[in-house]
């Protein structure tokens, strides 16, 4: 008896840290930071900061996104990019998305749509234009800063086979800096080619069950074991930075990858 009521106790216990873990991996909010080098990142824009989110969909971190909002309102930022995916198909509400914009510091929003939003109607655009947030499809953004500027281009969704980046290249009309906003890292070879020197993306929620040493055990798009999942990426001039996003789609669970915002500082040191 004493040893079925131990067993009982231990099987409640366990149970009850698990819950408590696979909640604590699905609504703590990691802030990860990087700097990126651009060699010829004009110096006004030396030490500027982008804040980069992504699949949020339709998610709420408390009334009104306080608790999200109040991590980011935290940081320092000079800059907001949003690659896609605020969103979620199964139940496509607007308001998380809408409220988390409303609740930014006064800084330029841009945004990019993911497959969520096509696959929902995409009811987004008007709302999100209604905010005064700048929609980058398949076009660039000259973002001037005295009289300086660098290139903020976006593509459509990659995933849905909706990104032109060549067409969002041609109204760029010289070497100044190149930052690209995508949905998904499908974007990377040709990035690389177009020699983008910084790419910002999310799509894969780093994959939702991340493994030890392993990583990603799956992605949409990329299938198992997937060569983009998450984090940083190089090759030859072109950065690429894999967001492990906000929200889930499919199975409401992260394990081993909290939601996060991301932090990206510029230098050409």
């Amino acid at each position: 008896m004493t040893k079925k009521l131990i067993t009982r106790r231990s099987f409640i216990i366990g149970g009850s840290a698990v819950v408590t873990y696979l909640l604590w991996g699905e609504f703590s909010i990691a802030v990860r930071k990087y700097t990126i080098r651009i060699s010829n990142l004009p110096q006004e824009y030396e030490g500027f900061t982008i804040l980069h989110l992504s699949d949020l969909h339709s998610k709420w971190f408390g009334d009104e996104q306080k608790y999200l909002l109040k991590t980011i309102n935290q940081e320092q930022f000079d800059l907001v990019a949003i690659t896609g995916d605020l969103v979620n198909k199964t139940d496509p509400k607007l308001e998380p998305g809408l409220e988390l914009i409303k609740g930014l510091k006064d800084k330029p929003v841009f945004f990019v749509p993911g497959n969520h939003e096509w696959w929902s109607g995409y009811k987004m655009r008007e709302p999100l234009l209604s905010l005064g947030v700048h929609i980058l499809e398949n076009h660039s953004f000259k973002l001037k800063k005295g009289h300086k500027h660098l290139w903020l281009t976006g593509v459509d969704d990659p995933y849905s086979g909706r990104d032109d980046l060549e067409k969002s290249l041609t109204n760029i009309d010289d070497d100044g800096p190149i930052i690209l906003l995508a949905h998904a890292p499908e974007i990377f070879p040709k990035g690389v080619k177009s020699k983008i020197d910084l790419i910002l993306v999310g799509h894969t929620h780093g994959g939702q069950i991340r493994l030890p040493f392993i990583g990603a055990i799956i992605v949409p798009g990329q299938g198992l074991f997937p060569k983009y999942d998450y984090g940083l990426y190089r090759e030859e001039k072109t950065n690429m930075i894999i967001t492990g996003g906000l929200g889930e789609s499919s199975l409401p669970i992260r394990f081993n990858i909290r939601p996060e915002i991301v932090l990206v500082t510029l230098t050409s040191k």
